[in-house]
């Protein structure tokens, strides 16, 4: 498979360049289509790329890493003697026009040619997700580059904790790449045709449904098909769980509440736990109401939502 060159990113406007990756799939996306992505769902990538949700804003994370990005890449070369070539360009595969690719740099390697380089920071609390191998995001995010470009291989290096230096060769999988080409070209079907993809739990998915379906028509009915069934059975098995697990947590708290007693701060296991006094002022919108109803209806807000409950039928 062989790439073009869509755009250079260098000194491009950051706006500007998540409205280049709108035009297809990039490296982290690669993990949300596949569906292991802890942070993304794929409805919510699909209501990114189809306009649907305003660009999320680079988190603290994602800053530190492209600002630390120079440190790995130099450190990388200090300790391996292998030169790493910035690529400040948005590459475009060919073969699969939607396949884009940002590469942190690329360099050469023995036996394999022109390889790509990826620079990743880790907090410490994740230093086990890379003892013996890389995050299974990442694995889809080089493999992807691998797919657009045609490279053979691929270095990723990370600092992790800011003390912790690793990085990793990782080759062409064939098998992978052939997995990832056919789930991302079902996913850009379902961008191109407007139509989401399978929904699932996450807050993205209500709230496409929320947004899709904002009222109902009144008294009006329907049969559902016979698959239902099984989701409802599902549906009371999470809320007979979720009974269970919310008065456990219930319990675990209270017992914390009366070891704390009057104090506000707790520590135990390298943990805090606070409890404090908080002071609130509410409007009392029922004596408002009640004592000033002209008031009262010039400055209430009236909103609207559809209220999801089931019952046994009659």
């Amino acid at each position: 498979m062989s790439a073009k060159i869509l755009v250079s990113t260098e000194d491009m406007p950051y706006a500007d360049w998540l409205e280049y990756r709108k035009q297809g799939i990039g490296g982290s996306d690669a993990s949300v289509v596949c569906g292991i992505n802890r942070y993304k769902s794929p409805v919510e990538l699909w209501m990114d790329k189809t306009g649907q949700i305003p660009p999320q804003e680079a988190g603290e994370a994602a800053y530190w890493g492209t600002q630390l990005e120079p440190f790995v890449r130099a450190e990388f070369t200090k300790r391996t003697g292998i030169e790493v070539s910035q690529f400040k360009n948005l590459l475009q595969s060919e073969e699969h026009p939607f396949m884009l690719a940002n590469l942190d740099g690329i360099c050469e390697v023995p036996d394999y040619g022109t390889c790509i380089f990826e620079a990743k920071t880790a907090s410490a609390y994740k230093a086990g997700e890379w003892e013996d191998t890389i995050p299974d995001e990442y694995m889809c995010q080089i493999q992807h580059y691998m797919a657009v470009t045609g490279y053979a291989g691929a270095y990723i290096a990370v600092l992790i904790g800011g003390n912790t230096f690793r990085w990793k060769f990782v080759e062409r999988d064939e098998e992978l790449i052939s997995m990832l080409i056919e789930l991302e070209t079902d996913f850009w079907n379902h961008v191109q045709d407007c139509t989401p993809p399978p929904l699932d739990g996450s807050d993205a998915s209500a709230k496409f449904l929320a947004q899709r379906f904002p009222s109902s028509t009144p008294k009006s009915h329907i049969t559902l098909p016979d698959t239902a069934a099984d989701l409802l059975s599902e549906y009371d098995e999470a809320c007979a769980q979720l009974e269970i697990v919310t008065e456990k947590k219930q319990k675990a708290e209270n017992l914390l509440k009366e070891m704390m007693g009057e104090n506000e701060v707790g520590t135990a296991g390298g943990r805090v736990v606070t409890w404090k006094s908080v002071a609130q002022e509410r409007l009392d919108s029922k004596t408002l109401k009640a004592e000033h109803p002209t008031l009262y209806k010039k400055y209430a807000n009236k909103s609207s939502y559809r209220r999801f409950t089931i019952k046994a039928a009659s």
